[in-house]
């Protein structure tokens, strides 16, 4: 990965992380209630720029992309997608580290 994915890859866990842990808490509480259509559009949000990231290979779910609108998610779904977006960026993030080995001369 270039600085700039790197960069990028880091504010969009760290969005899909901190929505994880809001939904998380709405969830406990309200699991069937519905998503805004304020908080929906934000999660989509993240939700397309993470699956620019993770390509194919590493998105949670084939025919995933978005939450549809006019299906408005309950707490408990986005709750559940934005985990499988963790471990997804999770995996994408190890696989793509390297060390570089410094030679004293």
């Amino acid at each position: 990965m270039k600085k700039e994915d790197v960069d990028k890859f880091g504010k969009i866990q760290s969005q899909i992380e901190g929505l994880y842990n809001e939904i998380g808490l709405l969830s406990k509480k309200s699991p069937n209630d519905a998503i805004n259509k304020f908080k929906l559009k934000f999660i989509n949000q993240i939700l397309a720029e993470a699956n620019s990231i993770l390509s194919v290979a590493y998105k949670p779910f084939d025919g995933f992309d978005l939450f549809q609108e006019d299906e408005v998610p309950s707490n408990s779904d986005v709750t559940m997608i934005f985990e499988q977006y963790i471990n997804c960026m999770e995996k994408l993030r190890t696989d793509n580290i390297s060390t570089k080995e410094f030679v004293n001369g």
